[in-house]
């Protein structure tokens, strides 16, 4: 079965406090809330502490063109990008020698904040020393879904290539998405959730050689995944594309949905695989705000420290839509232990959800 051997990040330029971030949210929304003090505290229930952005706040007081946004992520998504791979293909926490991007047969790059032809991991492929050969499989519109999904469409790449080493390239840069002048609860809620981020993990099937790679007494090989997309949601989140580019989509059901429609899921998925809630050592869940991690608690009647690290993860960077999920699994695969069992979780628009079962090997 294929195995997640590393995983690394690459930190966007600017790192701004939360409280900062709320100053500026209250100078833009005053005028078009009388309760702006009340809706302000959504910054601070959150728990969110920082986030990391492509610019700094003053970029953020200008107007800026679609075009201007688009081309600001394609810089920056190409630069952190080829820092993420890097990071991941020598890290020396998880792999005992540099895997060289010449000798991965495939990248599978996720990304929903930002539009790129020829996609992103071409444009990295010229920078960096790639083979010409690697298959390209850019994912776009799965939103905060992406990096879990991304990691079950390698496993499956990995299972149909045993011999195959796959990354999977999650690329979010959501502040560029920012809409000045969108004067809705939605954008106000999303202004105090949504960051920018960059990670990569690298997948290798079973006769890919992983043994003389990796580092770690024991890595997460995957044993099983699910993708379900419920009916009629369409309008869950997501984006509403318009002149001025992509304007957030987020309801304010997402908590409820989780409790009511997630539940069956996951003990349907843990089920077919022979196993039960109380046989999980680890949830990997992507963190989409509190409330979210609240509800993944109640509905699955979890202890609350398995969401600890996701928790955690949120209050340092925010929500980095695909490339959160990946946060949170590099900071199990420092910890986990032979044996462990971890179900990962994230939802996205469609409105769906994407499961992947770990088992620590």
């Amino acid at each position: 079965m294929p195995r997640i051997i590393s995983a690394a990040e690459a930190l966007p330029p600017y790192t701004i406090e939360q409280e900062e971030v709320m100053e500026f949210a209250e100078k833009l929304f005053k005028e078009s809330f009388n309760d702006i003090k009340r809706l302000l505290t959504v910054f601070q229930n959150g728990q969110i502490e920082k986030r990391h952005f492509a610019k700094n706040l003053e970029w953020f007081e200008q107007d800026h063109s679609f075009e201007e946004k688009n081309n600001a992520y394609i810089e920056t998504a190409v630069k952190l990008g080829a820092e993420a791979i890097t990071n991941c293909l020598a890290n020396d926490e998880f792999l005992q020698k540099e895997v060289f991007l010449q000798d991965i047969d495939a990248i599978f790059t996720i990304s929903s904040s930002g539009i790129a032809t020829p996609s992103i991991e071409a444009r990295i492929m010229n920078i960096l020393p790639s083979s010409q050969y690697t298959k390209r499989i850019p994912i776009w519109g799965l939103g905060c879904a992406g990096g879990a999904s991304g990691l079950s469409r390698a496993y499956e790449y990995c299972l149909a290539y045993p011999k195959a080493k796959v990354l999977v390239l999650s690329i979010e840069l959501c502040s560029l998405t920012f809409q000045r002048n969108d004067r809705s609860k939605s954008n106000l809620i999303g202004t105090s959730l949504f960051a920018d981020g960059v990670a990569c993990a690298l997948v290798c099937g079973e006769d890919s050689g992983y043994e003389q790679l990796t580092k770690k007494q024991s890595a997460p090989r995957i044993i099983g995944t699910q993708s379900t997309t419920m009916p009629d949601s369409l309008d869950v989140m997501g984006w509403d594309i318009r002149n001025e580019g992509l304007y957030v989509v987020f309801s304010k059901d997402i908590p409820t949905i989780i409790e009511n429609w997630l539940q069956p899921n996951v003990l349907r998925f843990l089920k077919a695989n022979g196993y039960g809630v109380a046989d999980l050592d680890h949830f990997i869940a992507h963190p989409g705000g509190k409330k979210v991690l609240e509800a993944y608690v109640s509905a699955l009647n979890l202890p609350e420290p398995m969401t600890e690290i996701s928790l955690n993860v949120l209050k340092e960077f925010g929500n980095m839509s695909s490339a959160t999920i990946l946060y949170v699994l590099r900071r199990f695969m420092k910890t986990a232990s032979v044996g462990d069992l971890g179900l990962a979780a994230a939802l996205g628009p469609g409105f769906s959800s994407e499961l992947l079962l770990l088992r620590w090997e």
